[in-house]
Parts: C-alpha cells; structure tokens; sequence
C-alpha cells in the first residue's frame, strides 16, 4: 500500500481486502513502511479494525501499539476505527 492512498482509498482497499488489508495498513504506519508515515494512531486504528473484523494476530500488536501511546491518542484511534467500520459495514 501507498501513502498516495486518501483515506477513502484506504478505506476502499479495507471493504476489498477485508480485515487483513486493515491489518497489513496498521503494520505499514506502525513501522513507517510501504510508504507510509510512522503514525502510531493510524496504526492502532487499522488493527482494531482488523480485529473487530475477526483478524486475531491484530488484538495483539494493537494491545502493543497503545503501550506506546497516550491516552488522548488511543481514544482518537478508537473514534477513527468506530468511525472507518461503520463505512466498511456500510459497503459489505
């Protein structure tokens, strides 16, 4: 995946791709690869997506990636993913 995506492209690639296309897009901001930027809230929102939408290795690194946050950044996180699952069960 590439930083060029909009997050509505992201989100597209993650209604294709399913939860482990939201998993592979939290490991890409969590380690700043695939073109993507070192951001620790966009990672924890692509895992937990991933892991509501059933994928379990996410459960743990999103569980390892808040260790890492503040408060204030997990709670944007969750709204970010409440927020990208409702358009992703929109879709489905």
């Amino acid at each position: 995946m590439s930083r060029l995506l909009s997050d509505k492209d992201q989100t597209a690639s993650v209604v294709k791709g399913g939860a482990e296309a939201a998993f592979e897009l939290g490991m890409a901001y969590s380690s700043g690869s695939a073109g993507m930027p070192l951001d620790l809230v966009q990672a924890h929102r692509w895992l937990n997506v991933a892991a509501i939408c059933g994928y379990k290795p996410a459960q743990e690194w999103r569980a390892e990636i808040a260790t890492e946050m503040s408060g204030g950044e997990v709670v944007e996180a969750q709204k970010l993913a409440r927020a990208t699952l409702q358009v992703v069960r929109a879709a489905a």
